[in-house]
């Protein structure tokens, strides 16, 4: 059994890890990541609206690993993915750019556009490319039509990533699990 999780993790191209608020997910990617072989890229889609968020970007910065070659894109991520070369990228998060397309008052045709594009890049990449996201639709139904419509089309991205993933983990609870492929296990 452990000769078939390493062979396997070796010939992984695509990784989408989601999780709630501090599940752990972010954690896991970045370990994941620095196990790989090969030059590795951490492309970071947060923008700071506030002084509060500054400080939360600034205290991610200083933790991250120095092995990672960090690129800060909140809204064009396709484009940099096509243009990145390292064998290693993590996305983290996609729920965040998601914000950041609705927040620049994207239509739902053009939000669909960017998921487009997001997987055409991932067709065209090489390497391993991790992405990180949060899972919303455990939650109850948001209060405003923002926040469905973020819901919505974070479930429809989910959806669509999960069926082309190579591999897809749920982090709960500072745990994770491998869902795809099966059989389900804490990894």
């Amino acid at each position: 059994m452990p000769q078939r999780k390493e062979s396997y993790a070796r010939h992984v191209s695509l990784v989408l890890i989601g999780g709630g608020a501090r599940s752990g997910k972010s954690r896991y990617a970045e370990a994941r990541a620095l196990q790989l072989p090969g030059a590795k890229a951490y492309v970071a889609t947060a923008q700071a609206f506030d002084d509060e968020m500054r400080e939360r970007i600034a205290a991610h910065r200083a933790a991250r690993d120095p092995a990672f070659d960090l690129h800060e894109e909140p809204r064009e991520v396709p484009s940099l993915l096509m243009r990145l070369a390292e064998p290693v990228v993590l996305v983290d998060c996609l729920t965040l750019w998601l914000s950041n397309l609705l927040l620049a008052d994207l239509s739902d045709g053009a939000v669909e556009g960017a998921f487009d594009a997001l997987e055409h890049a991932l067709a065209q990449r090489r390497g391993t490319t991790l992405l990180v996201t949060n899972e919303v639709g455990l939650g109850i139904v948001p209060a405003s039509a923002l926040g469905r419509r973020f819901r919505d089309h974070a479930g429809r991205l989910h959806q669509r990533l999960a069926s082309r993933a190579d591999e897809v983990v749920l982090a709960a609870l500072g745990l994770c699990l491998r869902l795809k492929p099966g059989p389900v296990e804490v990894v």
